[in-house]
């Protein structure tokens, strides 16, 4: 494992070991940050942990073209159940990402460092939110970076505060994301959610490979 100081660098992501963990430490500068996803890298660490740079093998990943929509999403889709937006309250979805209380986790990782890292991300145009909206009330949402010249989306976060709202945001994106050349959406890590809406997992040589 690799110890990073100030310099602006990443060792190679094949030396990452066996649970994904490449290096420890760093910033979380928006220079830091855009090499990190550009290398197929990205920061997850607790509220009291050094920053910790991880590349997992494999990757979870989903190609549009392979979107899942089932029969009671498209339901909601012919109904217009919520409206969605897109970056106009993104401070406000990453700290709702922050702060819904997830089952299998004890606490976030989403601090209060990483949200100013990423608001300001947004504000150079490299991290995206998503906003759904029912009866004018932020119900739900995502957001992540969008490397527009590598046609990749790294999904980050999402959280909903009434049934599906989040799964329309994901959908919504995608298809909008398909539309403007998106080839690959990254979804790092494996969850049974991201499954059933069709993805699936990859090398990481695939995904580095991708990503050159």
């Amino acid at each position: 494992m690799y110890l990073l100081d100030e310099t602006l660098w990443f060792p190679n992501p094949s030396e990452a070991n066996q649970d994904g963990l490449l290096a420890v430490g760093g910033n979380l500068s928006p220079e830091r940050l855009s090499l990190a996803y550009n290398s197929g890298i990205f920061p997850w660490f607790n509220d009291d942990e050094m920053i910790m740079w991880w590349s997992p093998n494999p990757r979870m990943v989903l190609f549009p073209k392979e979107l899942k929509v089932h029969k009671s999403m498209r339901q909601l889709f012919n109904q217009q159940k919520f409206k969605v937006t897109y970056n106009t309250h993104f401070k406000d979805v990453i700290t709702a990402c922050s702060e819904i209380e997830r089952p299998d986790q004890d606490g976030t990782w989403i601090t209060s460092q990483m949200i100013d890292a990423y608001t300001e991300l947004h504000h150079q145009g490299v991290a995206t939110s998503v906003e759904v909206w029912q009866d004018n009330l932020l119900v739900g949402g995502l957001y992540g970076i969008y490397l527009k010249d590598k046609h990749l989306f790294c999904g980050e976060s999402m959280f909903t505060k009434v049934s599906n709202a989040s799964k329309y945001g994901f959908i919504s994106l995608v298809r909008k994301l398909e539309s403007e050349g998106v080839k690959l959406i990254d979804c790092q890590m494996h969850t049974n959610h991201l499954e059933r809406l069709g993805a699936k997992e990859i090398s990481r040589e695939s995904f580095l490979e991708f990503l050159k």
